[in-house]
């Protein structure tokens, strides 16, 4: 993919490859956000401070990490289980999927062995496959296992930009076909993801750099608020991770959902403003079901063990 020219040259910590998949995505995102269709908006969720997001402030945007932030677990693994319930493989990876999503729901955050495993588990299922095909089978694994598992808190935050005039992307490590299917269904702006790459319609089983990952993930919004004018100091971002934080600060309002206790520390240094949907204290303000984050985790949990026992 020819490289594109938003970037001024300056000092970054971000690798080559990091740049290319920032890059990359960006440019998949724009091109797929106009495709986008537009649902009805919800009122403006309470306890968002008055002044912010500011109505009509066409200069500012909001970028939103997908797992743990706008949706319980990992999108890929979700993903996944569609995929094995279409045989698209066989029960020893589903086994492999179960156990790093009950990891990744009991710790917290991101491993990056777990995350390595699960690119290259992906990329090796959906390569000879056709976009178009896994783009018409995420509208319906997103209607089986995601649709349930939107945190409602981080769903109205994303509203009140939308309500105020602002664009609103997903910023995820999940390829982004599959974030753009979420970003449809939610009503979003579109979605930076990661970009595998494909030759007349069909995957290699390469990517396009990295997984956007880290750094990459700052890449992505520096590079798509480059080519829609925006002010990043005027827009916002929102994560649950520690390893966001180079995109969260890129933003002059960092938002840390349901933070891992990296991020939580983080964040309290720097005051930026923080939520947490998984407790009962903060889930009731929210309309979530005191119980709903213990349930998470003890799915995640029951899958894996349930697969082990089979397998044994």
């Amino acid at each position: 993919m020819a490289a594109l020219g938003w970037l001024t040259p300056r000092r970054r910590s971000a690798t080559a490859r990091s740049v290319l998949a920032g890059e990359a995505s960006a440019e998949a995102a724009r091109k797929t956000s106009q495709e986008l269709e537009e649902l009805a908006h919800e009122a403006a969720p309470e306890g968002v401070e008055p002044d912010f997001p500011v109505h009509g402030d066409d200069l500012a945007a909001a970028f939103f990490d997908l797992d743990n932030t706008v949706m319980q677990g990992a999108a890929l693994f979700h993903f996944g289980r569609g995929l094995y319930k279409r045989k698209f493989f066989e029960s020893r990876e589903l086994y492999r999927f179960a156990w790093q999503q009950a990891w990744f729901r009991l710790a917290g955050v991101e491993d990056p062995e777990h995350m390595q495993d699960a690119r290259d588990s992906a990329l090796s299922i959906v390569k000879g496959h056709r976009v178009a095909e896994l783009m018409s089978i995420g509208e319906e694994i997103y209607d089986e296992y995601m649709a349930e598992r939107i945190w409602p808190g981080t769903r109205a935050l994303a509203q009140a930009h939308l309500d105020a005039g602002q664009k609103v992307w997903l910023v995820t490590a999940a390829p982004v076909e599959i974030a753009t299917v979420i970003a449809r269904r939610l009503g979003l702006t579109g979605a930076l993801g990661t970009v595998a790459e494909s030759v007349d319609g069909v995957y290699t089983g390469k990517l396009v750099g990295e997984p956007l990952h880290g750094p990459a993930k700052a890449e992505a919004v520096r590079a798509l608020a480059a080519a829609e004018g925006l002010d990043l100091g005027r827009c916002a971002a929102y994560s649950d991770s520690h390893n966001d934080i180079p995109m969260l600060s890129l933003v002059g309002h960092p938002y840390a959902i349901n933070p891992d206790a990296k991020l939580r520390k983080h964040a309290r240094t720097l005051d930026w403003r923080l939520r947490d949907y998984r407790t009962g204290r903060k889930a009731a303000k929210v309309g979530i079901p005191a119980a709903a984050g213990v349930g998470a985790v003890a799915g995640g949990t029951a899958a894996a063990i349930a697969l082990h026992r089979r397998r044994r």
